[in-house]
């Protein structure tokens, strides 16, 4: 894109803020934050994958599990986004993949960003529910109406997420790097005038916007959520499980510390002077903060999934059992292959034994595995399901 189709002035903190490498040799903040692309990107799509496959084939469906697949859609969805973005930061801040998915990656950070918020303040007000309205719980909490207010925080996210789609753009500066960021100019008059104020407005607004749809709002909705729990516990004189409050504290502190220093420095980028040593310090805290942002896609596995007990050695158990089924499989296969060696060398010797005696026996074998094995997972499907059913009402 040509320089002149952006707003004068508007866009020139864009350019001065976003770091673009001018040397060939990284510096070694660079490196840092393109190793924790790499780490975070790993670790989330592992995590997320984890529970899926776990969550979704091998544990009965619930409220719970609901709330955990929709997370974890998202967070799968987000960090499976964070290898491109790392390649656009180790090419020295230059997007070579075209316009079109310079848009699309960039909406799904801000969609994990809405839909991430928006399902902690919906978790958290669910539980809140079943503790101060247990009867109205019971009654009417139930999997179709989870998954109706799941489909809602969706569709909330993805028409959230239109405006920023719409902005986002490739913008080639003078010295060839292709950036992949705002372009507030879009769908105004080249020859225009006073273009500079509108997409100050733009700016201003999509900043403000995500910070109370994204951040504020959901962790008003979660901490006082928490706090009527809490309060409710308290009235009917009963014991907060120590797991509980680790658990609470852990959510709030964890969705703050990774949300909050990448609004706090959009905003300081939009409210200072083009070119004042704060607006310099958003630019360069920019790409670290949008980093520490996808950490919580990382955590929210670890927050609400793996606190629950035994749950890591049921995922253990159920890999066993995939690997179990995989060995069995080759054994009986092997046992085929043997025993037609065999009947090919000697015909009289096949004539003497019965010639699926072999195989039969592995297949018998395969045939008591396979059904223990399926007890087995019926029973682990029964104890995860029961885990689960304990750990949402304990928490």
């Amino acid at each position: 894109m040509a320089m002149d189709f952006l707003c004068p002035g508007g866009m020139k903190t864009n350019f001065t803020s976003i770091p673009t490498n001018q040397t060939a040799k990284m510096s070694s903040l660079s490196v840092f934050t393109i190793s924790l692309h790499g780490l975070f990107s790993s670790i989330g799509i592992i995590e997320n994958l984890l529970i899926l496959g776990v969550v979704g084939f091998h544990v009965r469906r619930s409220v719970i599990s609901i709330w955990i697949l929709n997370l974890a859609a998202s967070d799968l969805l987000a960090t499976a986004s964070l290898p491109f973005f790392t390649l656009y930061m180790a090419r020295g801040s230059t997007w070579t993949l075209g316009p079109t998915f310079c848009r699309i990656h960039s909406s799904i950070f801000f969609l994990n960003m809405f839909v991430s918020g928006s399902l902690l303040a919906a978790i958290s007000f669910d539980r809140c529910l079943v503790v101060l309205r247990p009867v109205w719980a019971q009654n009417h909490r139930t999997i179709h109406l989870v998954g109706k207010v799941c489909g809602v925080i969706w569709g909330f996210a993805v028409i959230c997420t239109i405006p920023f789609y719409l902005f986002r753009d490739t913008i080639t500066l003078p010295t060839g790097k292709i950036l992949c960021y705002y372009n507030y100019a879009r769908f105004l008059p080249s020859d225009m005038k006073g273009r500079a104020p509108i997409c100050k407005q733009r700016k201003e607004a999509l900043a403000f916007f995500k910070l109370f749809l994204a951040f504020l709002i959901p962790l008003a909705f979660i901490i006082l959520s928490y706090i009527a729990v809490n309060s409710g516990l308290a009235r009917r004189g009963c014991r907060r499980p120590y797991r509980f409050v680790r658990l609470v504290v852990a959510v709030v502190v964890s969705f703050v510390l990774c949300w909050a220093p990448y609004h706090f420095f959009i905003i300081l980028e939009i409210m200072t002077t083009s070119g004042s040593p704060a607006q310099k310090l958003a630019g360069k805290a920019l790409p670290i903060s949008a980093t520490i942002g996808f950490l919580n896609s990382v955590l929210n596995p670890i927050l609400y999934v793996f606190s629950c007990p035994d749950l890591c050695s049921k995922i253990r158990h159920s890999l066993g059992a995939v690997m179990e089924s995989v060995l069995v499989e080759d054994l009986a296969e092997l046992a085929r292959r043997r025993s037609t060696a065999r009947s090919s060398i000697s015909t009289s010797e096949t004539a003497l034994k019965p010639r699926n005696s072999l195989p039969a026996l592995y297949v018998k074998e395969e045939d008591q595995t396979q059904e223990a094995g399926s007890t087995g997972c019926r029973s682990e499907v029964f104890l995860t399901s029961s885990i689960w059913h304990n750990a949402f009402h304990s928490w």
